[in-house]
């Protein structure tokens, strides 16, 4: 699947070290990645690595968990794992999101044992899925644990680019630098997620200290009306060629494609006009991660960004 991916376009590869630990992708990194990647042609190939910071997530699941809509739901212990931000910031009419706001709870109760809550968007909840409550600023530390020994490993395994999560100003890009240049990894390139407000309000200090941006359109979305998300991400693509910033796009461009053959109409439409705006990156996840068809996620995200690269270049 690897030499496929690559065959039709793809240039390097994201791994989400919310859900793995860097120590267990290493075996597969140098069976698997590096040699399809120098059979492809491609001894240059990216391998992003992307920290979990400060970001939330659902915990551990013995089994994927169906929330039914109107339906009543507890978070915290013995109940639906979740980090401790948010069983002390949650209150009463708070809403919760999850799985990058596929699923919707509203907080009713908050008690010593946990935050209930009533399902206003129902699905399946599966482990470590993204958990987030809207409107309310993220105060933990800008990098885990598991994140420094994550960049430990770095340089062993070939990162080119470290995806730096819920960027909050010119701060966190500064503490993610020195601990690279710690580690003597300076060639490495930060690449800042623009997935909030306080990325937004912060959004020059994080331009002048960031190597490239990442418009995560997925977190980002959960915190304002998903109408107002294209004039959002119009409003970064165009202040980044402003100043001369790469930046990449991501978060379902190919969604449909999960679980079908041939992506909407729509989301091919995305992807020419996110390139048009100046995407120089575009980044599938599911698609490719969990989905039926990466390698035909893949041929169609390349082949519509070079139609629209084309247009670009007239």
């Amino acid at each position: 699947m690897l030499d496929r991916l690559f065959q039709a376009g793809m240039t390097g590869a994201r791994l989400n070290l919310s859900h793995v630990g860097l120590d267990r992708c290493m075996e597969r990194l140098e069976r698997d990645f590096w040699p399809a990647a120098r059979a492809a042609g491609r001894e240059n190939a990216h391998l992003i690595l992307d920290l979990q910071g400060p970001e939330l997530r659902v915990g551990d699941l013995p089994q994927p968990v169906e929330l039914a809509a109107g339906e009543p739901v507890r978070l915290g212990p013995w109940a639906i794992p979740v980090p401790d931000f948010v069983l002390t910031h949650a209150r009463p009419g708070q809403e919760i999101s999850l799985d990058d706001s596929a699923l919707l709870l509203e907080t009713e109760l908050v008690t010593p044992e946990g935050v209930c809550c009533r399902v206003k968007r129902g699905g399946v909840l599966e482990r470590r899925k993204s958990i987030a409550l809207p409107g309310v600023p993220l105060t933990t530390p800008t990098l885990t644990p598991a994140d420094l020994d994550n960049l430990d490993l770095a340089a062993s395994a070939g990162a080119t680019h470290i995806l730096q999560p819920f960027v909050r100003g010119r701060a966190d890009v500064d503490t993610l630098r020195a601990q690279l240049h710690l580690r003597g990894l300076d060639r490495v390139k930060i690449m800042a997620k623009i997935e909030n407000q306080t990325g937004l309000d912060h959004l020059e200090e994080i331009l002048a200290s960031a190597d490239e941006i990442c418009i995560a359109r997925g977190d980002l979305g959960n915190g304002m009306p998903l109408w107002l998300l294209p004039e959002t991400q119009k409003r970064l693509a165009a202040r980044c060629r402003a100043v001369g910033k790469s930046f990449c796009l991501v978060t379902q461009l190919l969604w449909s494609m999960e679980q079908r053959p041939v992506p909407t109409r729509a989301e091919v439409l995305d992807i020419y006009n996110g390139v048009l705006d100046g995407a120089s990156s575009l980044m599938l996840t599911g698609e490719t991660a969990a989905g039926l068809y990466p390698a035909e996620a893949m041929e169609y995200l390349t082949k519509t960004a070079q139609r629209a690269l084309l247009q670009r270049e007239m």
